[in-house]
């Protein structure tokens, strides 16, 4: 339990498209609290991610991307980390202290989402849906190891879900 001196913290984990930045920027508005998406922090000061994988390859991104959840982490907010981090077992040994929500969603509800989505593991594929489902079935274990809990984003709109959380996250303050 922390106590009303702590930065709130919040963090979102789940596959791509889930919906970890228009939630989390409900969230964090609701709740008073910055928004960090460590995607775009890592953008800000690297570069496109496109161009990262290109040129340093997967591993030197998910150092980057440790680095910058770690960052988040100490200044508190609502965090919304990308997809792949919990790949990383430094990643997860991170996020096991915090309160964690684990965004589901479902192939179906994932297919409109990501149509012409510049997503670099998912660049060039013949089959984006099927190149999700592998890779969320893949990380699936992670998002779960990590997660205090989860809320699915295919059906409800997003305020819903947001609203959900903010009552869910201060319940366990």
């Amino acid at each position: 339990m922390t106590s009303e001196a702590d930065p709130l913290t919040l963090v979102l984990v789940g596959p791509m498209a889930a919906g970890k930045t228009s939630v989390g920027r409900r969230v964090a508005r609701r709740l008073g609290v910055a928004f960090v998406d460590t995607d775009k922090r890592i953008v800000a000061t690297h570069g496109p991610i496109p161009a990262i994988f290109a040129e340093h390859g997967e591993p030197h991104f998910r150092e980057l991307e440790r680095a910058a959840v770690a960052e988040a982490l100490s200044e508190g907010g609502v965090i919304s980390v990308g997809g792949g981090a919990v790949t990383q077992a430094d990643t997860r040994d991170l996020l096991k202290d915090q309160p964690v929500v684990f965004l589901t969603v479902s192939a179906d509800a994932v297919a409109a989402r990501i149509r012409g989505s510049n997503r670099p593991l998912l660049a060039g594929e013949e089959d984006p849906v099927e190149r999700w489902t592998k890779i969320f079935e893949e990380r699936r274990r992670w998002y779960a190891e990590v997660a205090s809990t989860t809320f699915d984003t295919s059906r409800r709109p997003m305020q819903k879900i947001a609203d959900d959380i903010v009552a869910w996250r201060r319940e366990q303050r």
